[in-house]
């Protein structure tokens, strides 16, 4: 076959300059696609945070509670604040009715009791509803007694207002000559720094235990400061309502700068807003719907799960704690409790709860030795015994000189048992 030469074919002429990309839409490409990845990253990052947050018992009980806490660590705090809102409208506490059966305690009550150590027991509590339920406001015996079998704590249960009469509130008396106060710190409150005490409770100070109750705000909504372990994790503010304990044990209420100032013998300091009970008075403007002292997580008027701590002239610590409260619900109950100087602590389902634990003195104890002061309470009382627990707390425990019995002198006790009808 003879051989041909293909044919010439000439060099293509080069693309003309114009097919390459505009450097603009070069850039506006790969900043489309930089920013689809940082959104996706983004979304990954907050569905697996997410995810965890709603696995922590320390985010609360209930799965919306754990959303919530997640959401305000994350920026969506007004996000929250209006669903918190809008589920209140939708579930708002009912008015009337009356309490279940047993809603207002059973057990030992002290008539008398004389000792020179011990505090007067409390009066009972006269309740908010012009025509008391049986049982309603009588104080019965709580937690661990002394060595010598002298009553440390009291509980009554009262309904909150003349309003929702189907909701009980718990009040806690507890006597600060037999008893010493501690605060456990929290990787989440107040944050920061190794603490020589948090959870768990160990074995050892179990052996003392008598009660452990909640503490306040998160330490961004508090305005507020904490002082504990010899280090100030916030700074104190001027004014504020402070939960003070002292290096002896003691703990008071009071307003900080007035009542308490600091000095080497005070051990810590929890502030939280500002006082709701001043002078043995309402304080003013707690109806107020636009005032900010005491917060702007929730509206002072809505009743929603509150407690709050006080302190008596005589100085015995009164714990508040229970549904169907407003702000000035609160301070009317403690009022009646006799409270000269009292605070919000913290509110909500699944943050107000205090758990009493009995057993013989100096012997260890687990929280199956608890019980809530409320049965509604979704808060177990081992929620203090877990390695979990992230939130600050405070624990009341024998002193030293009430672990050993000795033969009373002075001592008179007359106790009934009574089972109240709701």
């Amino acid at each position: 076959m003879p051989y041909k030469r293909p044919a010439y074919r000439p060099p293509a002429a080069p693309r003309p300059h114009s097919h390459r990309l505009a450097r603009s839409v070069y850039w506006r490409r790969r900043s489309i696609v930089l920013l689809a990845l940082a959104i996706v990253i983004a979304l990954i990052y907050f569905a697996a945070t997410l995810f965890f947050a709603l696995l922590n018992p320390s985010y609360g009980s209930s799965l919306s509670t754990r959303a919530s806490q997640w959401g305000r660590q994350h920026g969506l705090a007004n996000v929250v604040r209006w669903g918190a809102d809008e589920a209140y409208h939708w579930d708002a506490p009912k008015k009337g009715g009356t309490p279940p059966a047993g809603s207002f305690g059973t057990g030992a009550t002290t008539k008398t009791f004389k000792s020179p150590v011990a505090l007067a027991p409390p009066e009972n509590i006269v309740s908010p509803v012009k025509y008391a339920l049986p049982g309603e406001g009588v104080w019965h015996v709580a937690g661990r007694t002394t060595a010598n079998g002298i009553p440390t704590m009291y509980e009554a249960f009262v309904r909150p207002d003349k309003v929702h009469t189907s909701y009980v509130v718990g009040v806690v008396w507890m006597d600060t000559n037999l008893l010493t106060a501690q605060l456990f710190s929290g990787s989440m409150i107040p944050g920061g720094g190794r603490f020589w005490h948090s959870a768990p409770i160990s074995a050892k100070r179990s052996k003392t235990l008598v009660a452990a109750f909640n503490s306040g705000f998160l330490m961004q909504n508090a305005d507020g400061g904490y002082f504990t372990d010899d280090k100030t994790y916030k700074k104190l503010r001027r004014g504020a309502a402070s939960v003070v304990i002292f290096k002896n044990g003691r703990m008071t209420v009071g307003k900080w700068g007035r009542d308490v100032v600091m000095t080497n013998q005070i051990a810590s300091v929890r502030q939280n807003l500002d006082l709701i009970v001043d002078n043995s008075k309402e304080v003013r403007g707690l109806r107020n719907p636009r005032s900010t002292k005491w917060g702007t997580v929730i509206n002072p008027n809505d009743d929603v799960w509150r407690s709050g701590l006080g302190i008596t002239p005589t100085g015995a610590l009164v714990y508040v704690g229970g549904p169907g409260m407003s702000l000035s619900d609160l301070a009317d109950v403690m009022l009646r409790a006799g409270v000269e100087e009292g605070m919000e602590l913290d509110y909500g389902l699944d943050w107000v709860q205090l758990s009493t634990y009995t057993g013989a003195p100096n012997h260890v104890i687990t929280g199956s030795n608890g019980q809530s002061l409320l049965s509604s309470m979704p808060g177990a009382p081992n929620r203090y015994f877990g390695t979990f627990w992230a939130h600050d707390f405070f624990t009341m425990s024998l002193r030293d000189n009430e672990l050993r019995r000795t033969v009373p002198t002075t001592s008179k006790t007359a106790t009934t048992t009574t089972t109240a009808p709701g």
